[in-house]
């Protein structure tokens, strides 16, 4: 583990990232590690995962903001990394990326173009990245160009008559997928709604083993204000929580997310057994798997900003911007 360490650290470009006085205490920290690795000291996946941290995300950059939870999860927002050092690290890891979206029935027309061709513009540059559109109506996905080691894949789905019914069962799709094919080529995951359009970077350093994303209308509100399902009868209830996230995107290793899916689809299942339904569909089920298995990542609302919201200043750049709903058209 030693040497991995060192090179790990030699390959990070403190000067740009960190102060003095910041430095002095990284080194210091990282020397008591390299003491207790020296001395067969055990250490658990956790530990490892915070000094990981340390090396890689500048927790002091975003004073407005929260900037790492209380189990030590980073969140990331702009100023808080290099990219090119995270860039460079999954490259010579080599990660590949699956990436899951559904875009059924009037959805496809109305959001898939902009969505891929926004993709290829910002997401995962540099990266192998496969697109895994479920849909209906195969023969309508468009034709886009796609740059060298990105692929499009298109799987047939059937379509749910509710749109509730669609945004959940996509979790035994996106399970059975990854079990079949996902878990044979690619280590990381990552699903998304179709009704997005990417506008800046969403790149590497947004991969981890666990990720989620904060929602930008919770963001700063208090937890009384998070939309929980608080309904004792459903598997989702959440009575105290402490962050409300965005079923819009999640992802993390193949394992990982299969297990997300896995848990939320049986809990949506135990659901309709007791005629109940989560207040918000699998976004409801979603939160409370990750109340109970935190994530290792949450991505800042960069990564999925709301415009309506208007001008803020904790967002200094958007990444994914909502596309604008017409549920009206869409969901009959």
């Amino acid at each position: 583990m030693l040497p991995k360490l060192r090179k790990f650290w030699c390959s990070y470009p403190l000067s740009r990232q960190l102060g003095l006085s910041e430095i002095r205490d990284v080194l210091i920290f990282v020397l008591v590690i390299m003491l207790l690795a020296e001395q067969k000291t055990e250490f658990t996946s956790f530990t490892l995962k915070m000094t990981t941290s340390v090396f890689i995300f500048h927790f002091r950059a975003r004073a407005a903001v929260k900037t790492s939870t209380s189990w030590n999860a980073p969140i990331i927002w702009e100023g808080m990394f290099d990219p090119q050092f995270f860039d460079q690290k999954h490259i010579q890891e080599n990660s590949t990326v699956a990436l899951t979206v559904f875009a059924v029935g009037r959805y496809l027309d109305a959001y898939l173009t902009t969505f891929l061709t926004s993709a290829e513009q910002h997401f995962m540059l540099g990266l192998p990245v496969t697109y895994y559109v479920f849909t209906d109506l195969p023969d309508r996905v468009p034709n886009i160009s796609l740059a060298p080691q990105r692929h499009l894949k298109v799987v047939p789905v059937v379509k749910h008559s509710r749109w509730q019914d669609v945004s959940m069962m996509r979790m035994k799709t996106i399970s059975d997928t990854i079990e079949s094919e996902l878990r044979h080529h690619f280590r990381y995951v990552f699903c998304f709604d179709v009704d997005q359009e990417f506008k800046g970077r969403f790149g590497s350093e947004a991969l981890g083993d666990s990720v989620a994303l904060l929602h930008a209308h919770f963001y700063k509100s208090q937890e009384r204000k998070f939309t929980y399902d608080r309904n004792p009868k459903s598997k989702a209830f959440i009575a105290t929580g402490d962050f409300y996230y965005h079923a819009a995107i999640f992802g993390g290793t193949w394992a990982n997310v299969k297990h997300l899916a896995d848990a939320c689809y049986l809990n949506i299942m135990l659901d309709k057994q007791s005629n109940v339904e989560a207040l918000w569909h699998d976004e409801s089920h979603l939160n409370k798997y990750f109340l109970i298995h935190k994530p290792s990542r949450l991505l800042s609302p960069e990564y999925c900003w709301d415009l309506s919201i208007g001008h803020e200043p904790d967002i200094r750049i958007i990444r994914l911007k909502w596309a604008p709903k017409h549920y009206e058209k869409l969901r009959t």
